[in-house]
């Protein structure tokens, strides 16, 4: 085993909102802690706070409280922060929605997380309304934020003048996020997180992030994802930083928005690292305020990470991590100058790692010098996943009796405990960030009537950008243009969120398979590559 090189962080037993609220002083409540991006409008720590307040006692009224869950199906807007603290404080269990699904996807998500309420804006209410319908959820408890005829807004909320309930639950056990995960393989399943996982990974990744109070986060990644549930929205706050919203990404109205509200402190994924590094764009915007980047969500490379430091005059830092581990496990720390962006950093405080022969089972040896051979990555911390819900043997293929959490991923350590990505043994195709489950994509083209048989890998684009590529077995009868590449495209594009779309098709005799029936996806790929 290898742990961290930074002393272990103390793990306070509270909940989420105890953690982050209940230290607050007259003179943070007067700090700016979120701003609108595209308005400029503030809300204050004493606002939020009020709000917070408001939204639990509304919600606590009408019966939502530690044994229900609600669903937030909403971009990155100011109103986000309220809500989800408010619910958490309520004792709510919230599962967090891509704003980017199809009502289809949301209805699966609502139905298996159990979602009595649903949060949404105006702009994604079409799809909202009818998962909802679907999941019996009723129109009273489809709350609109900015408002919409026939359901209550965020305002009924924060008007209605309920008192703040008195909840009291074990923050160890009592799951406070329900984020959906495909895990090392397989469709989406809910990731039970508990109050303690992310009041820990806060912890742990405080002390090597160093956000200052005066800092000026820009929080583009998606609340609804965990990368900016936890290193963006909660972090920030607990640090009682400010946040400057975006509910999408655009480069001119991003460069924009870092300009004119002076961020210092940037959290992306790659491709946005790429326009930075890249576009033409970047020149016409005053970008002096940025300190750091830091890249998260899919690997950078190192050479695209030195080309981003060199163009903005910042630091740029990589992390590591998953939705099962609420969700960094590994950081580049800001005073770290020597560490290569193109590793994940160190191994965040109270967490223990082991490597491990894929072929053999064997644990390999952390070097006394120089760098270890390749193995699978495991962890264990406070951090790490209560587990699946209601899925008892997915939990077990991914957490060992040992409390290690299987990563699915291929790493080397050095012998001061600088930890590298080098290679995937999960099935995950990541897009731009995003998580996409090849079994989703496939059950979803098997429901096609001319489709037999069909799998599905990540394949580079033009951009090098990791896309999904279906090889497709016709059904007998469906031969010629009954079935072609556009049809096969169009019809899984029609029925999922934009960044799972089909991007090639190839069309095949028969799907490789083991004798268990597994699908051979290595076949696939060197079949795709020769």
């Amino acid at each position: 085993m290898f742990s961290s090189p930074f002393s272990d962080v103390v793990i306070p037993d509270q909940s989420v909102y105890e953690y982050l609220f209940g230290g607050l002083t007259e003179a943070d409540l007067d700090r700016t802690a979120v701003v609108d991006g595209s308005s400029g409008a503030e809300t204050s720590y004493r606002q939020l706070l009020e709000q917070i307040d408001a939204v639990a006692g509304a919600v606590s009224a009408q019966g939502l409280g530690p044994h229900g869950v609600a669903a937030i199906l909403c971009p990155n807007v100011p109103a986000f922060a309220a809500v989800f603290h408010g619910l958490l404080r309520a004792g709510a269990t919230i599962t967090t929605i891509n704003s980017l699904y199809t009502a289809d996807e949301i209805t699966l998500q609502l139905q298996d997380a159990a979602a009595t309420w649903l949060f949404t804006v105006s702009a994604l209410l079409p799809g909202a309304v009818q998962a909802a319908e679907r999941a019996g959820i009723p129109a009273d408890r489809l709350v609109v934020l900015d408002g919409a005829p026939g359901h209550p807004s965020l305002k009924d909320l924060l008007t209605a003048g309920a008192p703040v309930p008195a909840v009291s639950f074990d923050p160890a056990t009592h799951v406070a996020v329900l984020p959906y995960s495909s895990g090392t393989t397989g469709r989406p399943k809910g990731v039970k997180l508990s109050h303690r996982n992310l009041v820990a990974n806060v912890e742990q990744s405080r002390g090597l992030l160093k956000v200052k109070p005066q800092d000026r986060l820009l929080a583009l990644l998606p609340f609804f994802h965990i990368y900016g549930l936890t290193v963006l929205l909660n972090l920030a706050l607990r640090e009682r930083a400010c946040l400057v919203t975006m509910p999408r990404f655009d480069l001119a109205e991003f460069l924009r928005t870092i300009q004119d509200h002076k961020c210092t402190y940037l959290f992306i994924a790659p491709p946005v690292a790429v326009a930075l590094s890249k576009h033409p764009l970047v020149a016409e915007y005053d970008l002096s305020s940025v300190h750091t980047t830091l890249s998260g969500a899919a690997p950078l490379d190192g050479e695209l990470g030195a080309t981003l430091a060199e163009r903005l005059h910042c630091r740029v830092l990589q992390g590591y991590g998953m939705t099962e581990m609420s969700p960094v496990s590994h950081l580049i720390p800001v005073d770290a100058p020597d560490v290569p962006v193109s590793s994940v950093g160190f191994t965040v405080p109270n967490m223990e790692c082991r490597l491990v022969d894929p072929a053999t089972g064997e644990d390999i040896d952390i070097p006394a010098e120089g760098t270890s051979a390749p193995g699978h990555l495991l962890c264990r911390g406070p951090n790490v996943m209560l587990g699946y819900l209601n899925r008892p043997e997915e939990t077990a293929d991914t957490l060992d009796p040992d409390g290690f959490l299987h990563t699915g991923d291929i790493a080397t350590v050095r012998a001061d405990g600088v930890v590298t990505i080098v290679d995937r043994l999960k099935e995950l195709i990541k897009y731009k960030g995003y998580q996409i489950a090849p079994a989703e994509l496939e059950a979803l083209l098997l429901s096609h009537p001319g489709i037999a048989d069909a799998a599905v890998i990540g394949t580079p684009d033009a951009d090098g950008q990791e896309v999904p590529m279906a090889f497709v077995v016709r059904q007998p009868g469906a031969e010629g243009e009954a079935l072609d590449e556009d049809g096969v495209i169009d019809f899984v594009a029609s029925r999922v969120a934009p960044f799972k779309k089909i991007r090639r098709v190839e069309f095949i005799e028969a799907v490789p398979k083991s004798a268990s029936g597994k699908i051979l996806r290595r076949m696939l790929k060197t079949a795709q590559s020769a």
